[in-house]
């Protein structure tokens, strides 16, 4: 795959069309808001930081998500075991990186933004109940409901099925309290849509909400509709 930035590209576009590449940037004190309109070799140079070091760990990072091909696996035919690895290393792993990481951004832009905007402040109230919810629920996932499981695949008995049982409706209840919150962020947001004129960071909040969202409706598929299917 040919590399998708060079070091002539500008930092804010660059964040526009891969919000991930955020991360990178915020690592080595590089300005993608307000001074987000020069090229990536220029913000390198002020920080005397490697410019060919940014672009190497910014084409990784595109290439990792551009091979991501298991999105196309046929996970119906996949094993308990399979299924619940993927959940954990890419769903899971990626909430526990996000959820932090978006954090202070979602707290920036209401505090610089939310009297303009008061939406903002329903964003940020939403955000952190979301985040709240997943962390708990991560947690539960990992200690109770999948080790049940997979003692369940090891061994498909009534009395381990029944400790399934027992569990998914709390799981259940916590993906719809989770999609609840997902479609109140969309409909406060107007889908993800900042107001004309909106700043890099506050362009960023609404990229990444929509990316969490997308992300968020992939594990919950995998669990409802395939996972929780194998004990039917």
């Amino acid at each position: 795959m040919p590399n998708k930035f060079d070091e002539n590209m500008i930092v804010g576009e660059v964040v526009a069309e891969f919000p991930k590449a955020s991360d990178i940037f915020k690592s080595y004190r590089i300005d993608f808001c307000c001074n987000g309109n020069r090229p990536i070799k220029e913000s390198a140079l002020e920080r005397n930081v490697s410019t060919e070091k940014i672009i190497a760990e910014l084409n990784k990072l595109y290439e990792e998500k551009e091979n991501d091909s298991s999105s196309q696996h046929n996970w119906n035919s996949a094993s308990i075991t399979e299924l619940i690895n993927r959940i954990i290393d890419k769903h899971h792993r990626y909430l526990e990186e996000e959820l932090p990481q978006l954090s202070p951004y979602v707290t920036k832009v209401m505090r610089v933004h939310g009297q303009a905007h008061p939406e903002l402040i329903q964003v940020h109230k939403l955000f952190n109940t979301l985040k709240a919810v997943l962390e708990e629920h991560l947690m539960g996932e990992e200690t109770e409901l999948f080790p049940s499981f997979l003692a369940f695949e090891h061994d498909p008995s009534n009395s381990n099925r029944d400790k399934i049982v027992n569990i998914l409706e709390a799981t259940k209840n916590e993906h719809e309290t989770a999609g609840d919150i997902l479609k109140e962020l969309r409909t406060v947001t107007n889908n993800f849509t900042p107001p004309l004129g909106a700043c890099r960071t506050y362009q960023l909040v609404f990229n990444r909400l929509e990316e969490l969202e997308s992300d968020l409706f992939e594990h919950i598929h995998l669990e409802n509709n395939i996972l929780f299917n194998r004990i039917s």
